[in-house]
C-alpha cells in the first residue's frame, strides 16, 4: 500500500459519541454537520417505522426525529448562509418520492423539491434525476450535484438556484471527464469541484467556473474505489471512504496550480463489516463523522493536536 506521511495518527475515535446510539435503529447511509447551530443529521433508511433522518447535537445528545417525504436517503448536505440553515437530501428510492433532491429547514419541514418524484430521467430543463448521489450548495445558491448511484445516469450537474445548467458532464466511461458512479462531490475553497469517481476507482478535479477538467487521482484507490470526498477545514486533507475495505484514508490536497498524484497521509482501519459509506466533516473542530452502512452507526473522529 502508498506510503504513509506521518507516523503519528492524526484523528482519534470518539468512543462517546453520540449519547444514544441505540436510537439509530435503520442503515445509516450519511451524514451532515450545521458547524453554526452545533446539529449533526443522519440519514437511515429501513422499513416505516425508521425514521429517515435523525438529527444529534453535536455533542452527542439526540434532538429529534423527522420521518418524512424521504424513501431511501443516499446523500447529505448542510447548507448556512447569514440568513439561514437548510439541510439537502438526495433521495435514490424507486417509488413514489425518489429520484429528487430535497431541500428541508432545520425542523425537517419541506422547502422545495428538485427532479419529478418517483419518475427517473434525464433531461435537464425541467430537471431530472435517476438515483443522484450527492450535492454540494455553494452560498451564492449554485447547486452541483453528481447523478447517479447506479442508474441510467452517470454525470455531472451544476446548476443555479432557479435549476438552470450552467454546465455538465454526462457521459459513462473510463476516459476523462466520464464517470462510473459519481458518488460524492466537494468544493475547495480555490474553485475547484472533486468527484469520487466510485467504479473508476479515482477522483476527478473540474474547474467549478468552466466546468473544465484539471485532472484525476488513481494510485490511492487501486483496493477499493472513492466513496467520499470532504476536505478538512484548513484545506490540507481530504476525507475518503472505502467501504468494501472498512478504511478512512486522509490524503494530502494540492494547492492551487497541478493536481499531481494523490498522497495518503494517513489511514483509519475500521472494524470488518462497518462498511463506511459517506462522510462529513465540520468545518469549525474538523471532527470526521463517518456514515457506516454495516455497523447501523455514525462514529466521531477528532483531530489529535
Amino acid at each position: 500500500s502508498p506510503s504513509k506521511l506521518f507516523d503519528k495518527p492524526i484523528y482519534k475515535l470518539d468512543v462517546s459519541w453520540p449519547k444514544f446510539p441505540e436510537l439509530l435503529t435503520g442503515q445509516t447511509f450519511c451524514v451532515a454537520v450545521d458547524h453554526i447551530h452545533g446539529l449533526v443529521y443522519i440519514g437511515q433508511r429501513g422499513d416505516n417505522n425508521v425514521p429517515k433522518v435523525v438529527v444529534y447535537g453535536e455533542e452527542g445528545s439526540f434532538l429529534q426525529a423527522w420521518n418524512t417525504t424521504i424513501e431511501m436517503p443516499h446523500g447529505m448536505f448542510a447548507l448556512n448562509t447569514p440568513n439561514a440553515s437548510s439541510i439537502w437530501i438526495t433521495d435514490v428510492g424507486t417509488g413514489g418520492c425518489g429520484h429528487t433532491v430535497k431541500q428541508y429547514d432545520p425542523a425537517g419541514n419541506l422547502l422545495q423539491v428538485l427532479g419529478t418524484p418517483g419518475k427517473a430521467g434525464s433531461g435537464t430543463n425541467p430537471l431530472q434525476f435517476d438515483q443522484p448521489a450527492e450535492i454540494f450548495v455553494e452560498e451564492t445558491g449554485d447547486i452541483y450535484i453528481v447523478d447517479g448511484d447506479g442508474g441510467m445516469n452517470n454525470r455531472l450537474l451544476k446548476v443555479t438556484q432557479d435549476l438552470k445548467t450552467l454546465w455538465l458532464h454526462g457521459e459513462k466511461g473510463s476516459a476523462i471527464t466520464q464517470f462510473r458512479i459519481p458518488h460524492s462531490v466537494t468544493l475547495d475553497s480555490v474553485g475547484r469541484v472533486w468527484v469520487a469517481d466510485r467504479v473508476n476507482q479515482r477522483i476527478q478535479v473540474f474547474d467549478k467556473t468552466t466546468g473544465e477538467w484539471l485532472g484525476s487521482w488513481s494510485s490511492c484507490f487501486t483496493e477499493d474505489g472513492p466513496y467520499s470526498v470532504r476536505f478538512t477545514p484548513d484545506g490540507k486533507y481530504i476525507i475518503v471512504a472505502h467501504l468494501n475495505i472498512d478504511k478512512i484514508s486522509i490524503l494530502a490536497a494540492p494547492p492551487v496550480g497541478l493536481i499531481g498524484d494523490c498522497v495518503v497521509v494517513d489511514t483509519i482501519q475500521l472494524a470488518k463489516e462497518v462498511r463506511p459509506h459517506l462522510v462529513d466533516v465540520n468545518k469549525q473542530t474538523g471532527a470526521i463523522y463517518v456514515a457506516e452502512i454495516g455497523a447501523r452507526q455514525v462514529q466521531r473522529y477528532v483531530p489529535l493536536n
